[in-house]
């Protein structure tokens, strides 16, 4: 997973309040829910300790995250906010938490928001009829990255039952049209499938218009095509399937992507490319080797000592003393998770009894040198 988009986090000043929370909408009292949900969580954080401002920033970012909810949709959301009151992070999950997190500590408690972030495959959904299609897209941030419509000319769209010399004429003018229309979807999403490098297109909605839409698909999204027969473009139409498909979907996606890494784990260790263990993998990072940290998703209580900058870290204070620095015990997966993002390395998450001997971390290196662990 590209952890990029913690940089802000980890720029900002803490002391930091993180907050995993279910902002669900169930009922038609959902707005007094919602409200009784966040209530308690800031109450937990100014329990803590965190300022005025901070459990403000929190509350308001929890209540407007859910504008618009339809009842009966599931939503998790993820909040980290500065010790000046400053949302730095606001994502949303791709798990409901059963219980609600919140924190307010010297860092920001980040591997439960990683764990249960929304996935960041990239992936496009097109609900499509005769007419054209409705795209939303996911980047590989697991943003959303747009939603459009593509609309195409409805002259002569439905066939006629007429008579005489004119009736091959009108079936085949709708015909075309509707190949005109799919021709202008399928085009849009190869340009998207080329520049956003798309994981798979599932495509819902008329079930002749996603028969001509996939014949007309291009080599650049062709292999990429989920076909389901549910959803619609219709006012009022129920997406809701289309959205657990995706979701599916998605999670096929994660768990080949955490397979594929433990698998690469394995073959790089086999040309001495990876390391495992707290010791090895602080080293790799202090000289700037991961491409990969691997976290077993339960760290256990382990701290590491960190300096005045994310790669200055170590097991014990023998190490701080060979950088000739006095470090700070700070949590090891938030000090490894820090040191991940500076070094623009990649985080998986995977559990626990997956890791080589169960150990609470691994990596997968950029290079290996004469003090690379074996």
């Amino acid at each position: 997973m590209d952890v990029s988009f913690l940089e802000p986090v980890f720029a900002a000043t803490g002391p930091f309040a993180t907050v995993c929370a279910d902002v669900t909408h169930t009922t038609e009292n959902a707005d007094t829910e919602l409200e009784l949900k966040v209530r308690a969580v800031t109450e937990r954080l100014a329990g803590q300790g965190a300022p005025e401002a901070v459990v403000e920033a929190v509350r308001g970012r929890l209540l407007e995250g859910n504008d618009g909810g339809r009842a009966g949709t599931l939503r998790g959301r993820a909040v980290v906010v500065a010790a000046d009151g400053s949302v730095v992070l606001d994502e949303a999950l791709a798990d409901v938490p059963r219980e609600a997190t919140c924190e307010w500590s010297p860092q920001p408690a980040l591997l439960p928001v990683v764990r249960q972030m929304a996935a960041r495959v990239p992936h496009a959904v097109v609900i499509t009829d005769r007419l054209g299609a409705d795209i939303s897209v996911v980047g590989p941030g697991g943003r959303a990255e747009e939603e459009q419509q593509v609309e195409g000319d409805s002259f002569h769209m439905r066939k006629v039952k007429v008579g005489g010399w004119a009736h091959n004429t009108y079936m085949h003018t709708a015909e075309n049209q509707w190949i005109d229309n799919a021709d202008q979807v399928a085009e849009e999403i190869a340009s998207l499938a080329r520049r956003l490098r798309l994981r798979f297109v599932l495509v819902a909605g008329d079930v002749r218009a996603r028969q001509i839409l996939t014949d007309r698909a291009s080599d650049a999204w062709s292999d990429l095509v989920v076909s389901m027969e549910e959803g619609g473009r219709a006012a009022g139409a129920d997406r809701e399937p289309v959205a657990r498909r995706e979701a599916e979907l998605v999670g096929e996606h994660e768990a080949r992507e955490v397979a594929g890494v433990l698998e690469q784990l394995d073959g790089a260790a086999a040309h001495g490319l990876a390391v495992t263990g707290t010791a090895a993998v602080v080293e790799a990072l202090r000289k700037g080797q991961v491409e990969t940290l691997v976290l077993a998703d339960d760290p256990g209580e382990a701290t590491l000592l960190v300096g005045d900058t994310p790669a200055e870290l170590g097991v014990d204070q023998h190490d701080m003393d060979a950088l000739g620095i006095h470090g700070e015990a700070v949590p090891a997966d938030r000090a490894l998770l820090a040191a991940a993002v500076a070094s623009a390395a990649g985080v998986v998450v995977v559990p626990r009894s997956a890791m080589p001997g169960e150990a609470p971390v691994a990596a997968v290196l950029r290079y290996a040198d004469a003090s690379t662990a074996s």
